[in-house]
């Protein structure tokens, strides 16, 4: 019986590691590789603030989650974890559908050519430089995040509860922080999509 949940578990972590290496592959190529959008047949501009949503959403139940389970509700703790990956992972068909239908939209370009000019680039001033490094972190961090969360909760229903609370401790805050920049990052490009 110990070999076979042994064996799982090796299952399990193979897939783990493929999901988080092909996830953020994925959304590069999406965004990084130019290419021919995508039409869904419905008007995806609106799915920015959806992602915010999902965003504020997932870091008020970050929250609950630790609330919970500080005060013993493992319950609750793991019903908030669990509709947080949900929502995390619906943000992530969301973010792909509506990359791959939109162009990317830049910080600064008033009028929306596609091409910051220097004169954007003195109106939006040293905030440029303040969403950049929230975008880029939030970036960074979203896909080491993949499988933190993942190897968090197979240490969680693997009953592993001493490993999945020393993981946790640093789970917890990164995906948080993408949670809340992802929220920055949306508000302070709103106006410019």
């Amino acid at each position: 019986m110990n070999q076979q949940i042994s064996g799982q578990g090796r299952n399990l972590t193979t897939a783990i590691i493929i999901v988080s290496i092909a996830i953020p592959a994925a959304v590069a190529f999406l965004i990084l590789v130019p290419q021919v959008k995508i039409d869904f047949g419905f008007n995806t501009h609106f799915l920015p603030l959806v992602h915010a949503i999902l965003n504020s959403s997932t870091a008020i139940l970050l929250l609950a989650s630790l609330y919970f389970i500080r005060n013993g509700n493992i319950k609750a703790h793991k019903r908030a974890n669990l509709t947080a990956v949900v929502l995390s992972s619906i943000f992530l068909v969301s973010y792909v559908i509506y990359h791959s239908s939109n162009p990317s939209t830049l910080y600064g370009d008033v009028n929306h050519d596609g091409v910051v000019s220097a004169e954007e680039k003195a109106q939006a001033g040293s905030l440029r430089y303040v969403y950049y490094f929230i975008l880029s972190s939030h970036i960074i961090l979203s896909g080491i995040i993949i499988p933190l969360v993942l190897f968090t909760l197979q240490r969680a229903f693997q009953e592993r509860f001493d490993k999945h609370r020393r993981l946790a401790r640093i789970t917890w805050p990164a995906w948080f922080y993408v949670a809340v920049t992802g929220v920055v990052v949306y508000l302070m490009i709103s106006k410019y999509y």
